[in-house]
């Protein structure tokens, strides 16, 4: 299948033979749909918590603060924000073909919105500034061609996080410079560092540096922290061949093989590089204005509580049960450890399976406190059931906790889409985790993922058609061997900016 050239560019990209050869009978088989069990509420798998539990979860955190844990900030930024335009371009091809603007807008209702909501953008002051410059009129077809094209803004070809979101009365901020201040909030150590970590692309990188460089001293003033930014890259190893509808390689005009990013799954590489105690992982677009964060700020905190109330618990018997043989662990201590993995930990044992002896038990035990710990909140699902949290089977026959994305559930079977349709709650990406033992030792991430859990999608490339292929996401198949709790948080953590018209909500408003 493969030429000697073909196997030297799979490996300058640091990735293997049978990586690859694994990736196409991938292509070849397809990939299982996960087995739900239950949609996880409130009571059954989900953590509603109490103000008086919301106020000991912060102080907890707060607490092991000031004594020295180390908290990080993770913010998947990757990619452009061209989708967030999708009616914007189309109205701005039918400009193109001389069609009115009052009949454009007439059927393009977000183009409409946009037009009609144009003075309340961040952004409005700096595309007319660009417009006047220009010499051009303030007519609707440049309101959209100067916001995205290369003579303006060029925000089509940017990534979000360096769009201006939100207007205050000193100046705008970008999603980038909100998650500094919300860092600030939440990611602080007790000598007033905030350390964050952002993925971003290759040809992005240089304009998140410009724009911290320029930010930096500003908001280390005004909030009297030391910023520690990094950026990182999804690395080329983890990007998968692409091959034809035949399930061959793809090749590209050259001959050469081409390799596609593998989507946000490869970011647990990322992760894997990282050293903290606490890690706080939040999208890029979900941010608002500081008179909204407190919500946010609070449950962040509580999350990370949870975490580090649950893992001291975790960290006990993950001891008892690396440095004592099985023989000197009494029957009391191993029900009292099988009780907290699956009424605390979620992981229930295989069906039917008692582990009546006690070396066998033993080895359970020991293999399911041996992994990382996330808590992950879970909103309140307002609209129609989708992806979210569900009480899934394992491949090892174990029952946990997962996130669950609705292409995962077989979409034939009236008994699973049944379940999926009992789901009271979806994944904001809200997550807090935990990367090391008891000994403070960081775990291996890419241990822990379900291989089996990736995606294939139908794309092209130069005019022909191909097959991509998505690892495991990233809060879903490449955390799905982690110990995981969730916890209910407020629908007011949560806003996200998938279109340029979310930004006409009045949470993004100043």
């Amino acid at each position: 299948m493969f030429s000697v050239n073909d196997k030297k560019q799979i490996e300058s990209r640091g990735s293997e033979l049978h990586t690859v050869l694994s990736q196409i009978e991938n292509f070849k088989s397809g990939f299982p749909y996960l087995q739900i069990i239950d949609a996880a509420t409130v009571g059954n798998g989900i953590i509603r918590l109490s103000e008086n539990d919301l106020e000991k979860a912060i102080k907890l955190y707060e607490e092991r603060i000031l004594h020295g844990i180390r908290p990080l900030k993770f913010v998947p930024a990757s990619g452009a924000a061209s989708r967030m335009f999708k009616d914007l371009y189309e109205a701005l091809e039918l400009f193109g073909k001389s069609v009115s603007g009052g009949e454009i807008l007439q059927t393009n209702k977000g183009a409409k919105q946009y037009i009609e909501g144009f003075e309340k953008f961040a952004f409005t002051a700096d595309l007319k500034s660009l417009i006047e410059k220009n010499g051009s009129e303030l007519s609707d077809k440049n309101k959209i061609d100067f916001l995205l094209s290369e003579k303006g803004l060029n925000y089509g070809s940017l990534p979000k996080g360096l769009l201006k979101f939100h207007k205050y009365e000193v100046g705008e901020r970008t999603p980038f410079e909100e998650h500094l201040v919300e860092g600030a909030a939440y990611a602080k150590d007790h000598n007033g560092k905030v350390r964050l970590l952002f993925t971003v692309s290759p040809e992005h990188q240089s304009g998140f540096e410009n724009l911290l460089s320029s930010i930096k001293e500003h908001y280390e003033e005004e909030l009297d922290i030391t910023l520690e930014i990094a950026f990182s890259q999804q690395k080329p190893s983890t990007d998968t061949i692409a091959v034809d509808l035949n399930n061959e390689p793809f090749r590209e005009n050259d001959g050469s093989l081409l390799f596609r990013p593998a989507g946000h799954g490869a970011l647990i590489e990322n992760l894997n590089d990282l050293n903290a105690d606490v890690i706080f992982i939040k999208n890029i677009d979900n941010v608002v204005p500081d008179r909204l964060k407190k919500p946010t700020v609070d449950y962040k905190k509580a999350l990370a509580g949870i975490l580090l109330k649950h893992q001291e618990k975790l960290f006990f018997y993950q001891k008892e049960l690396n440095e004592k043989h099985p023989v000197a662990l009494d029957s009391a201590f191993l029900a009292a450890a099988s009780a907290f993995l699956e009424n605390t930990l979620n992981t229930k044992p295989e069906s039917n399976q008692y582990y009546t002896e006690k070396e066998e038990l033993y080895h359970y035990l020991k293999e399911k406190y041996n992994r990382p710990l996330r808590v992950c909140g879970m909103v309140k699902n307002e609209g129609e059931p989708g992806g979210g949290p569900f009480w899934a089977k394992n491949s090892d026959g174990t029952v946990s906790l997962q996130v669950v994305e609705s292409s995962q559930i077989d979409p034939t079977s009236v008994q699973q889409q049944n379940m999926a349709k009992h789901a009271t709650h979806f994944n904001p990406v809200d997550l807090v985790c935990a990367i090391k033992n008891y000994k403070g030792e960081k775990y291996n991430l890419t241990e822990f993922t379900d291989p089996v859990t990736g995606f294939i999608s139908k794309k092209s490339k130069d005019g022909k058609e191909l097959k991509a292929q998505e690892l495991p996401g990233l809060w879903n198949g490449a955390m799905s061997n982690w110990n995981t709790l969730f916890v209910e948080v407020p629908i007011e953590t949560f806003n996200p900016v998938k279109t340029v018209n979310d930004l006409l909500r009045e949470q993004h408003l100043g």
